[in-house]
């Protein structure tokens, strides 16, 4: 497929097969993805794989109930569009994806997200170039569990940028209808 078509075909996937991602293939697409540009060329992103549905499962456990418990005290929480999500206990952040890639860095690069995010973006366009289907899941970044955050060795002076479920997509959905550009000025 052509970059133009790869950039049609590269969507959000919530809905994957029931087959495993193998390690290789993911360390393929994260092989890729450091091909994005970034700061200084420091290269001060990390990766964390996590290819097992019972620690996908427990990391959205924990953080529904760190979500829940800040709907329940704060009425203005900015959770509270996924609440009904949430509070039903079979629901999985992770949309049951078969692994989820942490793309992780030093807080203390103030470009750190401009460089997650550039990674993240190549990563999702590696694993659509190879068939695989890929979702950024915002809510998957909030792992406020140390026991959790530690066993996933992301050291807390560390920002989890990009929580990016992979699987092999059943479909992949149409894109949504883009708005024009909205250009604020150009000076030519």
């Amino acid at each position: 497929m052509d970059f133009f078509e790869l950039l049609d075909k590269r969507r959000s996937v919530r809905d994957y097969e029931d087959k495993d991602v193998p390690l290789e293939r993911i360390e393929e697409v994260i092989n890729d993805a450091i091909k994005a540009p970034n700061a200084g060329n420091m290269q001060l992103w990390r990766f964390v794989v996590v290819n097992n549905r019972d620690w996908m499962r427990k990391i959205s456990d924990a953080n529904k109930k760190g979500f829940l418990a800040d709907l329940d005290s704060n009425p203005n929480s900015p959770w509270k569009g996924y609440e009904a999500e949430f509070r039903k206990e079979e629901f999985n952040i992770f949309f049951n994806a078969p692994a989820l890639v942490y793309i992780v860095g030093t807080s203390k690069m103030q470009t750190i997200v401009q460089d997650c995010s550039l990674v993240g973006a190549y990563f999702m366009l590696s694993a659509a170039a190879r068939g695989l289907g890929t979702c950024w899941v915002a809510q998957g970044a909030f792992i406020e569990d140390k026991e959790i955050r530690a066993e996933l060795a992301i050291p807390e002076n560390y920002a989890i940028v990009a929580p990016i479920i992979i699987g092999y997509p059943k479909q992949v959905p149409e894109m949504p209808p883009r708005k024009d550009p909205k250009l604020i000025k150009v000076i030519s």
